[in-house]
């Protein structure tokens, strides 16, 4: 059995989608569990339709709703062209998410106050529908295909925005729910980014929490490998809208993986490879637009060679630097900084410290007010704001002849505000000025893929 992730624009519209059913075609002796995301920028147009009713906006709301549910009554008739009875069932299913995503859309309107739970169930009407559509498109090309609501399997805390993953919950149902829906078909559609709470209420897993969604199968029914198709031929080297000459990466170890997608790489939610790593099932990153490319394989790292493999980064973020004399010879004061993180539920990338100093970065859309005001009581706190961080990523890269000075060659001429390294020699870490950040990612990328073999001065 494997797991098949295609994101939105693998199924974007009518030849996107006949390009996937193509492709799991080509794979039903294997079992394929499909997994959708919404079609390509539905999710953002959910979004405006639940600002749009929590402002009262009810003509606004209106047009974004009918602009939803023409593009997808469209789709219907374009793929079910030649299947007139599903063609009209689908309409029909289509019809009454979208009837219901208005019925509440209304309600918003009326009270103008939209509660998380709203959000999530409005938000959640993407993955519903394409998945909905896709199911039928699939059974009209002669695939027998079965609709798993994933609500049902993806089990998850009360949190309706950010969902948690119960993985006890999960494991215990996923297998029992596949197996009975594998029941006289040939592959299985569900849904990514979605699920719900042990109440039954609908939860979300956040923005690009469909590849989380089916890593989190994969690890519940043992899958032979988990493939997640996307846009790209498999992972790079850097970003490709940054950098001109990227290299394709064949192989990438779980760790480089991790850190790439942690790091700021676009290809994989970050929280993807953790399912794969507990049960060592190898992922695949897959280019729906060039289905025989052979994409990025994701495995062991016993596997993979030592060496630079990518240059990361992110691009907007927050430097915080606190100061007190009170930490010298002080123990848990540490304790304390980052209790103060956790309680405000502010995440934390990079760590530096010394004697008397800690320093940290936080993505620049944290709220961190509360934070600075608290750890404000007890040190000296300074923000730093417009920074950029930028990470050189691969196996064993610290002990590598001349990584270190081929990787700071390129800052000489730019202010480091911050250095840190991780503790697994994966990845090395720094922050620049914003403004300094696509000379150092291009000259970065330059003395370590490009041209490798030229002196550094």
């Amino acid at each position: 059995m494997i797991v098949m992730k295609f994101g939105g624009t693998s199924v974007a519209n009518f030849e996107a989608i006949t390009r996937t059913i193509f492709i799991v075609g080509g794979k039903l002796d294997q079992k394929p569990i499909v997994v959708v995301s919404a079609l390509s920028k539905v999710t953002d147009a959910l979004y405006k339709i639940s600002d749009a009713a929590a402002s009262r906006d009810k003509a606004l709301t209106a047009e974004l709703i009918d602009q939803l549910r023409q593009r997808h009554y469209n789709l219907v008739r374009e793929l079910l062209e030649h299947s007139p009875a599903l063609q009209q069932e689908a309409l029909g299913k289509v019809g009454e998410i979208c009837d219901s995503l208005e019925s509440l859309a209304n309600a918003i309107c009326a009270v103008g106050e939209l509660s998380d739970r709203n959000k999530a169930i409005i938000i959640s009407n993407g993955e519903l529908l394409s998945s909905t559509i896709i199911c039928y498109a699939m059974n009209s090309k002669g695939i027998k295909t079965h609709f798993i609501d994933a609500r049902k399997m993806m089990i998850t805390s009360d949190s309706y925005l950010k969902g948690e993953p119960i993985l006890e919950e999960i494991t215990s149902r996923v297998p029992k729910i596949v197996e009975q829906a594998y029941e006289g078909a040939a592959a299985v559609i569900t849904q990514g980014f979605i699920g719900s709470n042990l109440q039954g209420e609908q939860t979300v897993l956040g923005r690009g929490g469909s590849d989380y969604s089916a890593s989190l199968i994969g690890m519940a029914v043992d899958a032979e490998r988990i493939e997640i198709w996307t846009d790209v031929d498999g992972v790079r080297s850097a970003d490709p809208r940054r950098v001109a000459n990227t290299k394709y990466l064949e192989k990438i170890s779980f760790e480089e993986a991790a850190e790439m997608a942690h790091f700021g790489a676009k290809v994989l939610h970050p929280l993807t490879i953790e399912p794969a790593v507990k049960k060592n099932i190898p992922l695949y990153v897959l280019n729906s637009m060039n289905p025989s490319g052979k994409g990025t394989a994701i495995l062991q790292s016993e596997y993979i060679e030592d060496g630079v493999k990518s240059v990361s980064f992110k691009e907007n973020i927050r430097v915080i630097n606190i100061f007190s004399m009170r930490m010298i010879n002080t123990s848990g004061f540490l304790r304390r900084v980052f209790e103060i993180f956790s309680e405000n539920k502010v995440s934390v990338d990079l760590i530096s410290t010394s004697e008397a100093n800690i320093s940290v970065t936080v993505d620049a859309s944290e709220k961190i007010d509360k934070v600075v005001q608290q750890l404000s009581e007890f040190a000296d706190v300074i923000v730093d704001d417009d920074k950029s961080q930028v990470s050189v990523i691969g196996k064993n890269i610290v002990r590598l002849n001349g990584m270190l000075k081929k990787t700071f060659a390129p800052l000489k001429k730019c202010n480091v505000y911050m250095i840190s390294q991780g503790a697994s020699f994966v990845n090395i870490s720094f922050v620049v000025d914003r403004e300094e950040l696509n000379d150092v990612v291009n000259q970065l990328h330059y003395h370590l893929f490009e041209n490798p073999d030229a002196e550094v001065m």
